[in-house]
């Protein structure tokens, strides 16, 4: 694995050596500079993975190198040293994108876990770059949303695993986009250009499903009035999607595993075997380590199926990607029935934001497409709302079938900081003197809660 690159700037030749030393040991390659322009010229010539500069250098401040550093990429963490005490400093750096900073003398090990985390983000931003840009025209990176993180760690892993072979089980909740992270992966992937079907498993009986996955011979049952390929075959070379994985009875399990190991097909009522090159991405909102337990899910076909496993949070879960989606079904909605609807009123929003979403993205794609048709104005009303969205921003008593003690304290918790928030108008400083508490504990409460 390719060494991360480190560019120390530090005019006290002492401390720069003892850094340099420090980060060497820890696998980092490091670069140095004394000054400002021999920094900026290191910059240019050199691809950079962080930088870390003393804000006090001989022809400048290090605060102009931070400016030029994320001209150049603003996605290279810069961390700024400062004298003890100079916290005006600090809060000027951090508001010109500075990652984090230390006060003087440098505590190493707090160095770091900042560099640590530093790199981790910035990887993790890069290889969602990359992933969004690999996707083709037919499925642009335009429907997938994560704001959140817990998105942002399943774009990444999908990221990772899609030019790989390796099969993929997606689980999560019925209408968390189980199927969008599966295009995701095929049009990320080398087999791009081949076919992506789709197969939904629910609601058909064995026969049918058996027709459909491995296709028929002519007269292998009553109405197969001709031969016909199954999905297998349709998706030879691509990308063959299967939702509802748990849907399969047990008994075609076996055949449906013995594909996936021979990587031939035969089709319902033929003998002829038919080669395929297949990758299989499933899906499914059920306990299948319960349905192996109980066998009605084949422990062999769950471990060759989970190779990598993908789990899709519900949208109650990453309440971050809730605008953003909202503006996206807007846009598309308001386009395809030639509305000019530009957003919610404030109280619609709100009610939104307080919806728990039980059909998850499914569910907010078909509320937005439903308040779009039914809007009188340019902005959705509560009145265009389901009125189970409007009902459920009505307060109710809390009773020990909400979870208990600790989870009410929680939702009470979590009322109260987002209530103080919409009073300060998003100033976090003015919500955590009306909450009574300080900055750092109230950013310690929003990151818990997920609240943006």
């Amino acid at each position: 694995m390719a060494k991360n690159t480190l560019l120390i700037v530090e005019d006290e030749a002492i401390q720069r050596e003892a850094l340099e030393a420090h980060l060497q040991e820890e696998g980092y390659q490091v670069l140095t500079a004394a000054t400002v322009e021999a920094a900026k010229s290191i910059a240019a010539l050199k691809a950079l993975d962080g930088v870390v500069t003393d804000f006090n250098l001989p022809d400048g401040e290090g605060i102009d190198l931070l400016k030029h550093i994320k001209s150049i990429n603003p996605e290279i963490p810069v961390i700024m040293i400062t004298a003890y005490g100079s916290v005006d400093r600090a809060v000027e750096a951090m508001r010109a994108g500075a990652y984090d900073y230390q006060t003087k003398p440098i505590n190493i090990d707090e160095l770091l876990m900042i560099l640590k985390r530093a790199l981790e983000h910035k990887n993790l931003v890069s290889e969602n770059m990359r992933l969004r840009e690999a996707l083709q025209e037919r499925f642009t990176a335009k429907g997938m949303v994560a704001a959140s993180p817990k998105m942002q760690e399943v774009l990444n892993l999908a990221g990772r695993v899609a030019s790989s072979k390796a099969s993929v089980l997606i689980r999560g909740e019925s209408g968390t986009g189980k199927e969008v992270i599966a295009r995701t992966i095929h049009y990320a992937s080398p087999r791009r250009d081949k076919p992506f079907v789709a197969f939904n498993a629910a609601a058909l009986s064995p026969t049918l499903i058996e027709s459909e996955l491995f296709g028929h011979e002519k007269g292998a049952f009553t109405g197969a009035d001709r031969a016909r390929d199954g999905r297998f075959v349709q998706a030879n070379g691509g990308t063959l999607f299967i939702d509802e994985i748990g849907d399969i009875p047990v008994e075609l399990q076996t055949k449906f595993l013995r594909v996936l190991q021979e990587n031939y097909v035969e089709r319902l009522g033929g003998h002829q075997t038919i080669p395929i090159d297949i990758r299989i991405v499933a899906a499914t909102n059920k306990d299948l380590e319960t349905m192996m337990k109980n066998g009605s899910f084949r422990e062999d076909l769950f471990y060759r199926l989970n190779v990598v496993s993908l789990h899709l949070p519900p949208l109650r879960d990453r309440k971050a990607d809730l605008l953003p989606l909202c503006d996206m079904f807007i846009e598309k909605f308001a386009s395809e029935n030639q509305k000019e609807i530009t957003g919610f009123t404030k109280e619609a929003f709100d009610a939104v934001m307080k919806y728990d979403f039980p059909g998850n993205v499914r569910e907010l794609e078909n509320m937005i497409e439903r308040a779009v048709i039914l809007a009188r104005d340019d902005h959705i009303t509560l009145n265009d709302l389901p009125p189970n969205v409007f009902d459920s921003t009505q307060e109710r008593p809390l009773s020990i079938g909400d979870g208990g003690l600790d989870k009410q304290v929680e939702a009470l918790e979590k009322h109260l900081i987002i209530t103080a928030l919409r009073k300060a108008g998003g100033n976090q400083s003015k919500a955590a003197r009306e909450l009574e508490i300080s900055e750092r504990k109230l950013r310690y409460k929003l990151q818990k809660y997920e609240i943006v």
